[in-house]
């Protein structure tokens, strides 16, 4: 009997299209999994099981089924994406209880695409930070679940990396997606601005972005391609850009690398005073001969950051956190989150939240992007902070290990530009490793070409040792 929790979403959209399997015969796998593991691993605040099955049944009673580009496939949405029927709580008990009227346009997208939404995943209070932990519960990484799955799309990676799910939705303001992504050996790329619908609120000052998590370059440019609305040739099984959301595709590269690309590596932190340990700068150095290798042209050569990235983001991130707090009860908030909103309001009042700092920025980046197609750092600084109640703890200690975590995927949301996380070799505690590529505007699947020249070279495993096991 063929197994289909733990495939790609490639696999199952195919095999449902030619009829091997039925949608809810998938759906139905993957429930009893998410029964039997998320237990241990706190991926989902709301599991859907009778709502996914009866939609399985209707998307298998399609007229168009064997048209869809994900049909049948299992799909987790980020817990402050709307869906149809299901509260928003946003990890906050602040929020209120109250079902969605409608999806989210990108939830929207996935399900007319033939996905069906199996639950919505745990995040930490209104996203703010990189450890998924609080009032609704903590996510682990299901390669070693004594440590976080990162944040704040930590549930959604925690769901596909454990093979709960084959794909997952999530969104990032300041490394959202690529952090719980390298934490637990996942693609998860970050569009480009203008690629893929926003409309979360006020999307920290322009910064956030909805995109992917996925195992493989196949499912991740797959899902991106739905999101972006992207038309679907059943013939060759391939997505075709269509009218307004197609973007820039020029230098674009096949996986087998027939264009060289310029690529830059950079180890160095865009914020003073942040160290990138040698275990994580020596795999984004491999990666780089590796690429090299293969053909390309790599360089060392680091982008010019400015000394004010890290007050400048620092006044979005919090200014974000401001705005999403308006309206809600603060003695329902968490003391972090209550602290970090006063710091917003504070930068506010200092003028620190104009809007020319995106301009700014890549006026100084314009120049190294017309040089390099690509540039490879760290997807991270350091190992993931403990599993733990961290929204208990102060405001100041949860800005400090999330900054020294993490201070490598910031300037590209400030930037706009695309930019993803990917496994990349293995880390002494058995953790996979991981780096990160930026490229330029439109970019998104240039990088998705890279990403599948290095998973041809250096494969990786898709799903954690526990969910392996329980196939």
């Amino acid at each position: 009997m063929t197994q289909w929790a733990g495939r790609t979403a490639t696999d199952i959209a195919e095999a449902v299209r030619r009829g091997v399997v039925t949608p809810r015969e998938v759906v139905a796998e993957h429930l009893a999994r998410i029964d039997g593991q998320d237990g241990r691993i706190g991926a989902f605040r709301v599991v859907r099981a009778a709502a996914a099955l009866a939609e399985a049944e209707a998307v298998g009673a399609r007229a168009d089924l064997s048209q869809l580009p994900l049909a049948g496939v299992p799909v987790a949405v980020k817990d402050n994406l709307p869906v149809r029927g299901e509260t928003t709580r946003n990890g906050s008990a602040a929020t209120p209880a109250t079902p969605a009227a409608e999806d989210h346009v990108t939830v929207a997208r996935l399900r007319a695409a033939g996905a069906v939404v199996v639950g919505l995943t745990h995040v930490p209070e209104l996203c703010v930070f990189g450890t998924t932990d609080g009032v609704h519960g903590i996510a682990r990484n299901p390669w070693d679940p004594t440590r976080t799955a990162g944040g704040s799309s930590g549930g959604s990676a925690a769901a596909v990396a454990a093979g709960l799910v084959p794909i997952a939705l999530g969104n990032d303001g300041m490394g959202s997606l690529r952090i719980p992504a390298a934490h637990c050996g996942l693609i998860g790329l970050k569009p480009g601005t203008g690629r893929v619908p926003v409309d979360l609120g006020g999307g920290w000052f322009g910064m956030s972005e909805n995109g992917p998590l996925a195992t493989t370059s196949a499912d991740a440019r797959l899902m991106f391609s739905v999101l972006a609305g992207e038309r679907f040739d059943a013939a060759d099984g391939e997505l075709v850009a269509s009218g307004a959301d197609q973007g820039p595709r020029a230098g674009r590269t096949t996986p087998s690398g027939s264009r060289p690309l310029k690529i830059a590596f950079s180890a160095r932190s865009p914020i003073a005073g942040v160290r990138v340990g040698g275990t994580y700068a020596a795999l984004a150095r491999q990666a780089a001969r590796t690429l090299a290798g293969a053909g390309h042209h790599v360089a060392t050569a680091h982008p010019p950051y400015p000394l004010s990235f890290a007050t400048v983001v620092l006044a979005r991130w919090a200014g974000g956190t401001a705005q999403d707090t308006e309206g809600l009860d603060p003695r329902l908030l968490a003391p972090r989150t209550r602290r970090h909103a006063a710091v917003g309001r504070f930068a506010g009042r200092l003028g620190l939240l104009r809007t020319d700092h995106r301009a700014a920025l890549n006026k100084r980046l314009d120049p190294f992007f017309a040089e390099y197609d690509i540039l490879l750092t760290p997807a991270l600084a350091r190992r993931g902070p403990a599993a733990a109640a961290w929204h208990e703890r102060g405001w100041l200690a949860n800005v400090l290990v999330n900054t020294a975590c993490s201070p490598m995927t910031p300037p590209w949301n400030l930037s706009g530009l695309p930019a993803l996380a990917m496994p990349f070799g293995t880390l002494a505690t058995g953790l996979p490793g991981s780096v990160q590529l930026v490229g330029r505007p439109g970019s998104e699947l240039q990088l998705l070409d890279v990403v599948a020249q290095l998973e041809e070279l250096c494969p990786w495993e898709r799903t954690a040792p526990a969910a392996r096991a329980h196939r």
